[in-house]
């Protein structure tokens, strides 16, 4: 059957959204090298003054190890706890497991806000507001559901009769599951961390419930600063998170390709 080729309406159409998409980023650049003291576009004049101010900020460079930290913490128990739910829910199909994989992905329904103010109540009396601990805690209820759905896809994808195989020839569950299965959804799993990742380290409405002085990620020390002044050390932040996204967007390319983190 001959491919269907888009027709030029669709491209141009998606042509504007891509530049809708771009426009925000093609002006925070510009203003990253801007030597006014105010965000002002287009600059009047250009420098290297806030990257260099960004350089000596102790207090971003903090909360910017903070937000790496947390978001490696983060990922790991979003893996431990994403996966074998997956597993139990597409492969075991025990009783509850549709149940379960509502519970999981439930708060990808509710707004942000709404599960920032309730994990504040629970962990106001538990005394984990202001502690990483509990600003982990809180992106975790946040990337469990897209691990799990992105998980539970890539063992959908992947033909239960491989895992059969090797089964009749002996191989005991746990082997099965070590040598078959995780090398097969590789992709989906990298793809799992990587978006669990980024979703921890963008995170600011949870964040802003449970941060505090001893504990803050780059994304609310940024909303803090906007706060009391307005000049161009955010936009030369915000496009080093900008080169940090990619960067991990491009190792996951690189790695295991976007054609493959769902399917095989």
């Amino acid at each position: 059957m001959e491919e269907r080729k888009p027709s030029w309406l669709l491209k141009v159409t998606v042509t504007v959204l891509f530049v809708f998409l771009l426009v925000p980023v093609l002006v925070i650049v510009p203003l990253s090298f801007s030597g006014e003291n105010t965000l002002r576009f287009p600059p009047d004049s250009w420098s290297f003054r806030w990257y260099g101010e960004l350089w000596s900020n102790d207090r971003m460079w903090g909360a910017f190890r903070t937000s790496l930290v947390i978001g490696a913490v983060v990922t790991v128990l979003t893996i431990l706890i994403a996966l074998p739910a997956a597993y139990v829910i597409v492969r075991l199909k025990v009783r509850g497991s549709e149940l379960l994989y509502n519970l999981f992905t439930a708060p990808l329904l509710l707004p942000t806000i709404v599960i920032g103010l309730a994990i504040l109540i629970i962990f106001a009396s538990v005394g984990l507001l202001g502690t990483r601990l509990g600003i982990a805690l809180g992106h975790l209820v946040l990337t469990l559901p897209y691990a799990l759905r992105i998980l539970a896809t890539a063992l959908n994808a992947l033909a239960v009769t491989v895992e059969e195989a090797a089964a009749s020839l002996g191989a005991k569950p746990l082997t099965v599951f070590r040598r078959i299965t995780l090398p097969l959804i590789a992709p989906g799993l990298v793809s799992a961390g990587a978006l669990s990742f980024l979703v921890s380290f963008d995170e600011v409405v949870v964040t802003l419930f449970l941060a505090g002085p001893e504990a803050t990620t780059l994304p609310v020390e940024m909303f803090r600063h906007l706060e009391s002044r307005s000049d161009p050390l955010i936009a030369a932040i915000s496009v080093l998170l900008i080169s940090l996204t990619l960067a991990v967007v491009l190792i996951v390319h690189r790695s295991i390709g976007f054609s493959t983190s769902f399917t095989r």
